[in-house]
């Protein structure tokens, strides 16, 4: 529609328009103004559930709600140079009199007896350049020491993946060394199975290891489920490929074995099944080494490889291809096992020559083999020491068995077994024993710190009452509904301004942020005042605190707060906020601490009347049920606005805001029409008295 403003008339016929307007738009601005009254009625609403919840988490079973609030131990001991101990909430309020300690729990040791030769072993350095230091010779094995970690298929059957057919130079598979599976190891989500060779028995935890890499399980290995391998195959294929203008290739093994005469001389020119390179189609092998610097010279001039460190460097620029290496190295094998509080525990290492001795020591100790194994440079000597105390084998038998070529090269089969012991002593009379010098009994965890005789003195554990660290969690929970009784007090009780109310847009125009925000508090003051969810939670929980507790738990002499010194101030202005007289309710503490604790939380069941309830779970209830009828009113961050009172109440405002918008549109349009119509009218009327004046003048 075309809108003319004034031309005709000389009124301003946007600023008339507008005026009218602001008296249509004042039913709007009311809608508004309502929907902020809603919104802020909501989240304060919320802002009180909020303080509900926090404080019925109080009273949860890890609050207020578990007897450990009210069963805190403090335990004493007689001679804390002789047993030490501590106590849980469960634990009862006795004493333990340790009359004797003959022996305390000690772990199974093996210390072997001089592992070097003339020279001493260098623990840091790969194992093939020291093992000629050890007085005991290390009884190398030739191969490739293999490992990798498969995921289970949800079949019994799984593959290493071996190389099957290099290429048409390298035409020998690689094979698994079935002689030495009693070497290999797998686990399955870290639980070992049994390596065997033939078919294994259904639904046991046995592996067949082919020697094509193919491994047959007794069972289906679950999806996803890890199974590491380690395995033993007769040689090393790598394939890579070489970038043009390469220089030098890394195997990814290194100390490269290759056979030997009597006087230790490398036997050249290498055979082919020892050694074999190919590079770009060409195969090579090596022609001589160097004893000294162990480089061993490439044929066709290719280059060299150094055996020590496993790097080929090329006599000049290669051109992209691909290249394969078959090699072999040397290895060695260990094998622990031991006796511990889960049963006999086997673990298997397979050896490289490139590790080095404080390597291994690592490996041992990260496994599961649960030992500690030790190098003392000083000593020459190696230490493993279970890490758990006490005698877990039958009589006369080790608890630790080594085994295996590096085992005996260490001296570690042969090393003499220090048996673990068990910690045996008198305990209120009763003679007995355990595996370790810390122990728990009746909820009392004791530790034995030194044998002594009866005849040195009896050393008495006290299990008491902590009184104060009861006291203060009462306090506590005192504190915290107080603080809850405040905030809802405060909010019930807001004076209500009732000549301030929420800002219209053109309000809001005319006053600056300070003066808005400062508006604004006034406005939302009172929403709440008086409100009758509140109001009565806050009577309700004054009378779960006040009315006395009555079931078959409760001392008589303590059924009400008030016997126990816990009363509502006498302030009234405050809400029923509790005050406590803090004598008074040490003494009950220590007098009967089970009769507070049956005042708090005592009569708990579906069954138990209100009565009958103990404190905590009167507010329990009392406290869900104001949430529950808060959430039906205002909601929470959760729940969409048709789910709640106050939400469906601001659906149907912004219903109402929409229509009016709507029907202001259609008044303004009427209004521009109607003066639209008038100036068109004046237009024509001058036009009409200029066309008289016209005749007239003529």
């Amino acid at each position: 529609m075309v809108r003319i403003g004034g031309l005709a008339s000389g009124m301003d016929i946007d600023t008339l328009v507008k005026d009218l307007m602001k008296a249509e738009r004042m039913p709007l601005d009311k809608l508004k103004q309502k929907k902020q009254i809603l919104e802020w009625q909501r989240d304060d609403y919320r802002s009180m559930n909020i303080l509900l919840q926090d404080f019925r988490n109080e009273l949860s079973t890890t609050g207020m709600g578990h007897t450990q609030k009210y069963r805190a131990r403090t335990t004493t001991s007689s001679d804390e140079t002789k047993v030490t101990a501590t106590a849980t909430s469960a634990a009862a309020q006795a004493s333990y009199s340790i009359t004797e300690v003959t022996s305390l729990a000690s772990a199974a040791n093996r210390v072997t007896t001089e592992i070097s030769g003339a020279t001493k072993i260098n623990p840091a350095e790969a194992l093939a350049i020291q093992s000629n230091n050890l007085s005991t010779a290390l009884a190398w094995q030739i191969g490739a020491v293999g490992s990798k970690t498969l995921v289970g298929n949800g079949t019994a059957s799984l593959s290493l993946g071996l190389v099957s057919n290099a290429d048409a130079d390298l035409t020998e598979k690689v094979l698994i060394d079935t002689a030495q599976l009693d070497k290999m190891s797998v686990k399955v989500n870290g639980v070992a199975y049994k390596v065997v060779g033939v078919a294994p028995v259904a639904g046991s935890n046995e592996v067949q290891i082919k020697d094509d890499g193919s491994l047959d399980f007794g069972g289906a290995i679950a999806s996803g489920a890890t199974v590491k391998v380690d395995y033993l195959t007769d040689r090393e294929v790598q394939t890579g490929t070489l970038a043009q203008g390469a220089m030098a290739f890394q195997l990814e093994k290194k100390h490269i074995d290759l056979p030997k005469d009597a006087n230790g001389a490398v036997l050249v020119p290498v055979a082919t099944s020892d050694f074999k390179l190919n590079v770009g189609g060409t195969n090579y092998t090596i022609e001589s080494v160097n004893a000294t610097t162990n480089v061993a010279t490439l044929s066709g001039s290719l280059g060299e490889l150094n055996l020590t460190t496993g790097e080929i460097k090329f006599a000049s620029a290669q051109a992209a291809g691909a290249i394969i290496v078959a090699y072999k190295q040397k290895f060695a094998d260990l094998s622990i096992k031991s006796e511990t509080s889960k049963g006999t525990v086997q673990e298997k290492f397979l050896i490289q020559s490139s590790e080095s001795l404080s390597q291994v020591i690592n490996r041992v100790n990260a496994s599961n083999a649960g030992v500690v194994m030790m190098y003392d440079s000083v000593k020459d000597k190696i230490s493993l020491t279970r890490k758990e105390t006490g005698n877990y084998s039958a009589a006369g038998a080790n608890e630790m068995t080594i085994s295996g070529n590096l085992g005996t090269a260490l001296k570690l089969d042969t090393s003499v077994e220090t048996d673990g012991t068990n910690a045996t002593f008198v305990i209120n009379g009763l003679s007995t024993e355990r595996t370790t010098n810390t122990f728990v009994m009746d909820n009392v965890t004791i530790t034995l710190k030194k044998t002594f005789a009866a005849a040195d003195g009896a050393a008495t554990v006290s299990v008491n009452n902590d009184g104060n660290a009861v006291f203060d969690n009462i306090k506590a929970f005192v504190e915290k509904y107080n603080t809850l009784i405040g905030a809802i007090s405060k909010k019930t009780s807001e004076e209500k301004y009732r000549s301030y109310t929420p800002l219209t847009d053109e309000q809001r125009e005319q006053l600056n942020d300070k003066q808005q925000e400062q508006w604004e508090e006034k406005a939302r003051s009172g929403l709440l005042r008086r409100d009758s969810i509140l109001s009565g939670a806050l009577t309700i929980m004054r009378t779960n605190f006040s009315q006395p507790v009555s079931n078959s738990q409760i001392d008589p002499m303590y059924k009400q707060l008030a016997s126990i010194g816990i009363t509502t101030t006498k302030n009234y202005r405050e809400g029923g906020k509790l005050e406590i007289n803090e004598a008074k309710l040490k003494e009950a503490i220590n007098n009967n601490p089970g009769a507070v604790e049956a005042l708090f939380i005592g009569g708990a069941g579906s069954t138990a009347t209100i009565g009958e309830q103990g404190i905590i779970h009167r507010l329990d209830d009392s406290v869900k049920a104001a949430m529950d009828k808060l959430r039906d009113r205002a909601g929470n961050a959760t729940t969409t606005n048709q789910q709640f009172l106050l939400g469906r109440q601001l659906l149907n405002v912004d219903s109402s805001i929409d229509r009016f918008d709507d029907r202001l549109i259609q008044v303004e349009d009427r209004y521009w029409r109607q003066f639209t119509a008038m100036e068109k009218a004046i237009q024509n009327a001058n036009s009409q008295s200029m066309y008289l004046m016209q005749q007239f003048s003529m």
